[in-house]
């Protein structure tokens, strides 16, 4: 009797789970578990993309719904490919972007490479680098902004004291000429800790053997960073860039705290143009081309840097 029992229930624990419930198959057993998934999916990111996509094709305006709608073809894509003004939020923006990533890159990987080092004190310094990541960026935009004022703000002071220039002289975030370097600062404080962790990632998985490989063929400690260290870490690095590249190209709420996209139009990149031509003239076809046009760009360029970057870990 005993074996009996013990032989169905072995039979019983080797049937398949999905056999189990109704006669379904593993695969409709999957399908009803990703299917809530794939609907939310459809829902918050495809549908809204298409229906972005509807809109750029019209002249329609959200603040005039009972308007007639008409359609016009790839006429706002001519009109924001044509526009002065569309054109200087992406010189703005590419310039924005292009001396965060310099500076992030430069700053994070070298403070990696100290921390990686071991010294007393590591731990500590290595929680102080990484609390301006941990603030929000609206804290930050105000912070910044009581820092860069000519009467007040300290860091006009500390400039003054490095250079003898009279501190209320000059306005960071007045300035035409300043304004741009003035949020290129204030990021490059904020998410320069973000790059190097993942730095700091790439230098701690380089195994400790290769270097010693390296001092038994009496390679310089100079030669080991060119021909171990940059190599190895390179692939981190440049996950580092892909990653603040596309939070950068679409940085807003640091900006508008500090600037708001000016003096005059200076600092207004690519997002806060688009917002303005949303939600201030109200032209939503024009923007939805806008939106499009902008999703392209970063979804083609990084699409590049990604085939490159598996080129790299592929090496």
């Amino acid at each position: 009797m005993t074996d009996e029992t013990t032989a169905r229930t072995s039979a019983a624990s080797r049937r398949p789970p999905a056999r189990a419930i109704k006669g379904l198959s593993d695969r409709a057993v999957g399908w009803i578990f990703i299917a809530p998934t794939i609907f939310l999916l459809l829902a918050i990111n495809i549908f809204p993309l298409i229906w972005t996509i509807r809109l750029s094709l019209t002249n329609y305006r959200a603040n005039r719904t009972t308007a007639e709608v008409s359609w016009v073809g790839l006429r706002n894509y001519e009109r924001i490919l044509t526009d002065p003004d569309i054109w200087n939020a992406m010189q703005a923006t590419a310039h924005f972007v292009i001396w965060t990533l310099v500076l992030q890159v430069l700053i994070g990987f070298t403070l990696a490479y100290l921390i990686n080092k071991k010294f007393k004190g590591n731990d500590l310094w290595t929680t102080i680098i990484v609390l301006p990541m941990m603030l929000s960026p609206a804290v930050v935009g105000n912070f910044w902004t009581f820092l860069y004022q000519p009467q007040i703000g300290l860091f006009n002071y500390f400039v003054g004291f490095l250079t003898g220039a009279d501190p209320s002289s000059f306005s960071m975030i007045g300035d035409v000429a300043l304004a741009p370097w003035a949020i290129v600062i204030v990021d490059t404080w904020m998410w320069t800790p973000f790059v190097m962790l993942i730095c700091l990632a790439g230098l701690r998985s380089i195994p400790d053997s290769i270097y010693e490989a390296a001092e038994c063929d009496r390679a310089s400690k100079w030669r080991q960073f060119w021909t171990i260290t940059i190599p190895m870490a390179l692939p981190f690095l440049m996950l580092a860039v892909l990653f603040r590249g596309i939070e950068n190209f679409k940085m807003f709420d640091l900006v508008v705290q500090l600037t708001g996209g000016g003096p005059g139009s200076v600092t207004e990149l690519t997002s806060i143009n688009l917002k303005r031509e949303a939600f201030e003239k109200w032209r939503t076809g024009y923007a939805s081309a806008y939106a499009v046009i902008l999703f392209v760009t970063v979804f083609g360029l990084a699409s590049i840097y990604v085939k490159a970057l598996n080129k790299v870990k592929e090496r």
